[in-house]
């Protein structure tokens, strides 16, 4: 039986400065409960990831591998979960400028777990988790986006 779950957050940046944000695994760990980031076969975390591009992320004792399955360009970032508790895994990161500016991020994903009857606590977890994953990315691109004005012109 499928679940799913969907968490949002606004931040004051653009689009442009939360895309860079998810699409580089390197800066994961700054912004969410993620402790560790790396590239499937060696490649450098703080470049750009692209489309087929495996992520391995460390949480504690858990470690999930994340396969980039869209990306469009400061509007969707697209992942599914290659294993772990999970038959399937399909996320998605919608960003959308806000009314007033910045940008409204919905993370959303639809799962199957692999053990029976554990769709609900999942559901619950993972919506938790989440929840921490989007407000942390909110926050760290507005941030970055403010230094990054704060900085002299050249």
């Amino acid at each position: 039986m499928p679940y799913s779950y969907t968490v949002t957050a606004h931040s004051p940046a653009g689009p442009e400065a939360v895309y860079a944000a998810l699409v580089r695994a390197a800066t994961w760990p700054s912004w969410s409960p993620i402790d560790a980031a790396e590239i499937e076969g060696g490649g450098d975390p703080g470049e750009r990831q692209d489309v087929g591009d495996v992520r391995v992320f460390r949480t504690g004792r858990a470690v999930s591998r994340e396969r980039i399955v869209e990306l469009v360009p400061d509007q969707r970032f697209g992942y599914e979960n290659m294993g772990g508790p999970f038959r399937s895994y399909l996320g998605s990161v919608l960003l959308t400028e806000g009314p007033r500016g910045g940008t409204d991020i919905t993370w959303a994903a639809d799962f199957e777990p692999k053990l029976r009857f554990s769709g609900p606590f999942w559901r619950w977890y993972l919506t938790r988790f989440m929840q921490r994953m989007v407000d942390g990315l909110a926050a760290y691109a507005g941030s970055a986006s403010a230094r990054e004005g704060a900085r002299p012109a050249e």
